[in-house]
Formats: C-alpha cells, structure tokens, sequence
C-alpha cells in the first residue's frame, strides 16, 4: 500500500479535508488585501491631502482597519457567512473566537474557518477605508470612530450576506460578483457620497486649493493598492485554481488599459499627462474588472478597460461640474466616480461578458445543473439561443445595484444623523484651520519643522551663540 510523504500525511494540525496549498495561497491572498490598507491606503490618504491632512488622512484608515478586525471576530463574520439564517438578508450574530470553530471547513473552499475568517476580514475592512476616502479633511474623528463599528453591522454584513452568503436572496438569484464590484465598491461609493452629505465640505480653502503634500509617496500607495489586487481578486475561488491565475491577469490587463485610456483623454482635453488622473484610471480599472475577473475572456477585460478609462473619466471630469447636486457634496477622493460608478459598470458589465464556462468553473457548477442558467452573459446568450438566460441575468444584476444604492443611502444617512445627536459629524472652524496639529497634536512633518517656527529658532540659536562668545571674552 503506497503512502503519502510524511509532508503530506493528514494529521490532527492538517485534517483530510483541508488543500495545504489552497490554504496557503488563501492566507498570502488574504495579506496582499490587507496591504492594500495597511499601508497602501495609509500612505495614498497621507501623501494626496494637503500636508496639514496627513496624519488624520492616514489614520482615519488605520483606525478603520483595527476597528473593524474586532467587530468582525465579534460578531460581523457570523452575521455576514454564518450558517445560521436571521433573514434573507443577514445572518445571526456570533462570535468566530473558539478554536473549535475556526479550525473547522469552511463554508466553501478546502480551507478552515480561520483562514476564512481573515480572509474575508481584510475585505471588510477596506470597504470603509475607501469610504473614508470620501470624508477626509473634515469629519470629526470621534465621530469616524463611532461611525465604522455601526456601518460595519449594519449595512456591510446586509450586503455581504445577500450577494456572497451561500443562503443570500440574491445568491440564489444568481447575481455575479466575483470579488466585491457590489459589496464593497458600489456600497463604499455611495456610503462615502451619503456620508459626505451629511458631514458637509471641507472649507473653502482648503476645497479650492487642493495640492498633495507628497506625489512620489502617493504613486507608492497606489503601487500597494494595484499589486495588492492580485489577492484581492485572485483570492476569491478559494482555491489555487487556474480560475484564479486567470482572475488575477483579467484583473491587471484591465487597470493598464484603463490608466492608459484615462491619461489619453486628459493629453487630449486637458494637455497634460495627470500623474493623479492616471491613478484615478488605475483605480477605475481595478475596481471595474472586480466582479467579473475570473469569469470573462481576456479581450472583454481589454473592453471594460476602455470603458472603465473613460466613463468615470466623463462622470467625473465632465457630468460632475455640470449637475448642480454633484457639485454640493465634497467627495474628497471622488470614491462615488471611482467606486460607484465604476463598480455598477463593472456589474452590468459582468452580465454582460460572463462566460457560462467559466461560471461554471468559478461557481462550482455541474453541467447539468439547472442553476447554470442562472450565470449567463447576456452576450453568450444571444450567440447561444439562450436570449432570455442573458436578460434574466442582467435583470438580476441591474437588481443588485438597486439594492446596494437604497441600501447604503438609507443606513448611512441614519447612522449619520444618530452620530449627530451624540457628538458633531465636522471638525470645528478652528480645527479646520489647523488640521493635525489641533486634532491629533502631530504634524506629518515634524522631524523637519514648520517653516516659521525653524527660522525663530534658528535666530534663538544664533543670538544664544553671540551672548556665550561676548561673556568669554
């Protein structure tokens, strides 16, 4: 009787169930994401804002990041994957902390719950630091501390569990999402845009005049948030899969054509080369291509390139100077642009361009399962005969995008307005003016001085020096 190596024998640490590979891609995948916050966003926030933003930019994610890991051991996991159904929309709270529990098989995938756990943590948790993105420069910290606990329970988990949970009513309809263009984009833009509302602008001053303090530091950020993305999308199968390979390039082949296709149209309009502009596209790319990576060919990432180069590039850069209400709410990093607009194009588009076959791979699917129907691209179902799959399913996802909208426009707003009646949702006018400094009592720069205080001490020095000389002699 052959044996297994003895590298390869289960043993109680790594049962029969469990694929070592799979899990290790899952936990590295899980790490790539959470470098996209921390430090990708971290860095991005800090170096895009003026230089007397840096600080409360980046630790308004940092923040979010930590809070959000102990909600979702606390009872967010369970609320979004548990396998114990509250409603249609939402699991029952729980804690994911025993060991028994976390070294049990996950819901999906040969993985165990641990790894699921923080796998889906770092997904989570980047949902609200892209959402604040949105409210940078002004939002009372108190309140973005209350804000990401209550956000979290009440409108991600309801999200999450509707479209990823195995029992989510929008699950069993079929809706494509591979990695997050609904749960997180979609639900981060319009999160951020609502959130703005209700916090308000940011001053006159700081809105007209809006330099980054660092844009070597800002491309560095955005070079985590790209690579990073390779887990993000690529983690998804839950397994070392060909359809992750596949996944992960779609994902970059999207983001390079869309930077490229971003940039074009600022040479073209604008004459120059946007270094920010080229990053927007990048971002627009990254998160268009989210909920269809690894269920499209190649030549239709190309396609949702282009379109996600240029279509947020006109929202944002022409539609939103025009439209009066755009115009009202000061969305510090465009995330309802980059985010919203970009993940329901990435949505549509995704019913668009899914491929039956590789639905099929992704999801699991006998060949002769009736619940095949449900993941068709509109475009296959032409080409096939099957018209009225391909309808069912952009119906499904134009559903989805409906949902996630009324959603977060609901929840956000009264969580807003609750936080409202404890503590105020903006910094004061005298914080405003002095931003770090007044807030944290920490300046981004500090090792080298303001520019004022520098020259007082250095005169201080000098005339110090001169009293010392005249007193030995």
């Amino acid at each position: 009787m052959n044996q297994l190596p003895s590298n390869q024998a289960p043993s109680a640490a790594s049962p029969e169930w469990m694929n070592k590979g799979d899990n290790a891609w899952q936990l590295t995948a899980a790490t790539l994401v959470g470098i996209q916050s921390v430090p990708g966003l971290v860095i991005l926030y800090g170096s895009i804002v003026k230089k007397k933003w840096a600080v409360n930019s980046a630790f308004m994610a940092l923040y979010a990041f930590a809070a959000v890991l102990i909600c979702w051991v606390g009872w967010g996991y369970q609320l979004s994957f548990g396998n114990h159904q509250m409603f249609p929309f939402l699991g029952k709270p729980n804690v994911a902390l025993d060991a028994k529990y976390l070294m049990e098989k996950a819901f999906s995938g040969m993985i165990p719950n641990a790894t699921m756990v923080f796998f889906q943590f770092v997904f989570a948790a980047i949902t609200l630091v892209l959402i604040a993105g949105a409210l940078l420069g002004r939002m009372n910290f108190i309140s973005w501390m209350i804000f990401v606990p209550l956000w979290m329970t009440f409108s991600y988990t309801i999200g999450a569990y509707s479209i990823w949970s195995l029992n989510g009513w929008l699950s069993t309809r079929g809706i494509i999402d591979y990695s997050g263009g609904y749960v997180i984009h979609l639900s981060s833009g319009v999160a951020g845009f609502t959130a703005a509302f209700w916090v308000g602008p940011r001053a006159t001053v700081d809105r007209e005049r809006f330099p980054p303090n660092n844009i070597l530091l800002m491309l560095a950020g955005a070079g985590l948030l790209w690579m990073g993305w390779s887990g993000f999308n690529g983690g998804d199968p839950y397994v070392a899969s060909t359809d992750a390979s596949l996944a992960v390039l779609n994902t970059h082949v999207c983001a390079a054509t869309s930077l490229l296709t971003w940039l074009l149209l600022d040479i073209m309009f604008f004459k120059k080369p946007s270094v920010i502009g080229a990053t927007q596209g990048m971002i627009t790319g990254l998160v268009c291509i989210t909920p269809a990576a690894g269920v499209v060919q190649g030549w239709a990432a190309i396609i949702m390139g282009l379109l996600s180069g240029s279509i947020p590039w006109y929202t944002m850069m022409v539609l939103h100077k025009k439209i009066w209400f755009l115009k009202q709410v000061d969305d510090t990093m465009a995330v309802f642009h980059t985010h919203a607009i970009a993940g329901s194009l990435g949505g549509l588009l995704a019913g668009f361009f899914a491929d039956p076959k590789l639905n099929r791979m992704f999801y699991n699917l006998e060949p002769t399962s009736n619940s095949w129907e449900k993941y068709i691209g509109l475009a296959y179902g032409i080409h096939s005969g099957r018209t009225t799959a391909g309808f069912r399913q952009m119906g499904v996802q134009l559903m989805g995008i409906l949902f996630i909208v009324c959603l977060n426009l609901v929840v956000t707003s009264i969580i807003c307005l609750l936080i409202r009646l404890v503590v105020p949702l903006r910094l004061s006018d005298q914080e405003l003016q002095y931003g770090d400094e007044a807030i944290h009592g920490e300046e981004a720069y500090a090792l080298w001085g303001d520019g004022e205080k520098f020259e007082k001490s250095r005169q201080f020095g000098l005339e110090e020096i001169k009293t010392k000389t005249r007193a030995q002699v």
